[in-house]
């Protein structure tokens, strides 16, 4: 079986689960997920866990995100972003630049976000977006989440709307339709996402990803060693991993273990037995 990640640039029009059911007759397996959602207009890198691969990807869908995106003032939607009904258009005349640079700024750092109500997000089992569909309105609480850098790249004005096209670098978690909508609240004038470009998913950018048909599998190893140390085995200790026992401690208090020649084998988390610290074994990459 294929083990390790496939970068994949995502095109517009697609879920995440489009590109994953297509991956996976590429690949000729089920065993095949995803590290965080991106909307069908979303383009953009979209992180594939292949084969163990899909046990690992969490290490992965934690890690910090990085987009571009326009926001346009002037109309709100039922979705925050231009897939959704309009609900209300506003006048933005009245608007300045600075205005609109002074409520991004605040929304830098450490802040409480609200989900949109279409999100992926599970209430009592089911996803927000499911209730929204059968009639329900849905309100999630907010959320704390960080915004590491916001820079707005430029702010086009015409009669009926504004566009300000920004780049961002955040935590996991965080709604970008939700900075869109909150600046139109804030400057009540309405406001939702009509471009979204995912360009990083720590430890991957875009730089590095392909169209679903070119893309390529990349070793577990090659994934991994960005985010976790590493640790080769010898012959031993790779047969004691496979009977289920703890081998000698790692330098570090979670680890990647390795074959000599990159195959990913298990983790290895340190911890005490019988009042001595070794390396117990988890997720052990069972040869079919």
């Amino acid at each position: 079986m294929s083990n390790g990640f496939l970068l994949v640039d995502k095109e517009a029009g697609f879920t995440s689960h489009d590109v994953v059911a297509l991956a996976r007759k590429k690949f000729n397996t089920k065993k095949i997920g995803h590290a965080g959602t991106l909307d069908p207009m979303a383009t953009g890198l979209l992180v594939l866990g292949v084969g163990i691969g899909t046990k690992l990807i969490n290490f992965i869908v934690e890690g910090r995100k990085g987009y571009e995106a326009t926001i346009r003032l002037g109309s709100s939607t039922s979705t925050d972003d231009k897939e959704g009904d309009i609900l209300e258009t506003f006048e933005t005349s009245h608007i300045s630049e600075q205005e609109i640079i002074d409520v991004l700024n605040k929304s830098k750092g450490i802040i409480s976000q609200r989900p949109s109500s279409v999100s992926a997000i599970k209430i009592e089992g089911k996803r927000a977006y499911e209730r929204v569909r059968e009639g329900e309105i849905v309100e999630i609480p907010a959320r704390e989440v960080e915004i590491y850098k916001l820079d707005i790249l430029s702010i086009e004005k015409s009669k009926e709307f504004i566009d300000i096209s920004i780049m961002v670098q955040c935590s996991a978690g965080t709604y970008i339709r939700s900075i869109a909508r909150d600046l139109g609240e804030a400057l009540n004038s309405g406001g939702h996402l009509i471009k979204l470009n995912r360009n990083e998913v720590a430890p991957f950018f875009l730089s590095e990803a392909k169209k679903l048909a070119q893309a390529e599998l990349i070793s577990i190893k090659s994934g991994l060693e960005k985010i976790l140390p590493s640790r080769t085995l010898s012959i031993e200790e790779e047969r004691e991993i496979h009977f289920g026992r703890p081998i000698s401690k790692s330098e570090n208090e979670i680890t990647a273990a390795y074959l000599p020649d990159g195959e990913f084998v298990s983790l290895l988390t340190n911890k005490e037995q019988s009042g001595k610290i070794l390396s117990f074994p988890s997720l052990v990459n069972v040869k079919e």
